[in-house]
């Protein structure tokens, strides 16, 4: 499988199930403790978008995650932290739907992502999620803008139509300059800012970035991270951020600690 076949699979890959839920109130007011379950009927928690309930989840013998909860607020930026191994980014994973869990469920909405069929998942995740990684995962063959295009033309948007939008989302993010070049001829900075631009192109109601900074020495992170949360909150997109870095989770309404499988929630 060649490298452009790989990205084009992750940004169409079905969206998966879920991650356990707990029951914040809102930006900066998350209660603390250990593995609280949300309500089984997200329309008890009002203004919930993205509603993961006991999620459990295993790697042969090893416990990934071991009943975690989460909610976010639409709108709402919420930081993931905890040591390697905790099970932060198998939880992001379950919500993004790159792994299934092994029990528990994710609501978005009124959607039960389980319940859809593997196409409502994978036109969910083209249209109404976004990704950032920590090395980008852009298609090298592809130039800047091609790659922030490339969720529009799975989604089947016209090539030029996808490409105006592309280049409107690149100047937003100031690397119009690179549209014309591939990923390894621009800096790691501009290469996670097109980035950013593709996981935004789609006007995505919610964004997963899995140490989005994680490559980049700390100019280049902080200024991706003030795109990155700038943009979200003028498009008013959910931002679910995977980081071991304070710095970076200072950028979120909300931390929530994720320690042996389970979640914990810290006031704003």
């Amino acid at each position: 499988m060649t490298a452009r076949d790989r990205s084009a699979r992750a940004v169409a890959a079905p969206t998966a199930p879920a991650v356990p839920v707990s029951p914040a109130a809102g930006p900066g007011t998350g209660p603390a403790g250990v593995g609280l379950a949300a309500p089984a009927d997200p329309s008890e928690s009002p203004g919930a978008l993205l509603a993961a309930i006991e999620l459990h989840k295993r790697f042969g013998a090893t416990p990934a995650l071991d009943g975690a909860s989460l909610r976010v607020d639409a709108g709402e930026i919420v930081a993931l932290m905890g040591p390697s191994g905790s099970g932060k980014s198998t939880l992001l994973h379950c919500l993004a739907g790159i792994v299934g869990p092994d029990a528990g469920e994710v609501h978005y909405g009124t959607r039960r992502l389980s319940a859809m069929s593997e196409a409502g998942r994978s036109a969910l995740r083209r249209g109404e999620f976004g990704f950032v990684f920590q090395f980008g995962q852009l298609v090298p063959e592809l130039t800047c803008a091609e790659n922030v295009a490339l969720p529009l033309r799975l989604g089947g948007v016209g090539r030029r139509a996808a490409r105006e939008r592309a280049h409107a989302q690149l100047a937003r993010l100031g690397v119009d300059d690179v549209a014309g070049k591939r990923p390894g001829e621009v800096s790691g900075g501009q290469g996670q800012r097109v980035a950013v631009a593709r996981a935004l192109v789609s006007e995505p109601r919610v964004i997963f970035a899995d140490e989005p900074t994680g490559a980049l020495d700390s100019l280049n992170g902080e200024e991706v991270m003030r795109l990155l949360t700038e943009a979200a909150r003028t498009a008013a997109a959910a931002v679910v951020l995977v980081t071991h870095d304070a710095r970076v989770a200072a950028y979120s309404d909300r931390e929530v600690v994720v320690r042996d499988g389970r979640t914990r929630s810290l006031a704003g």
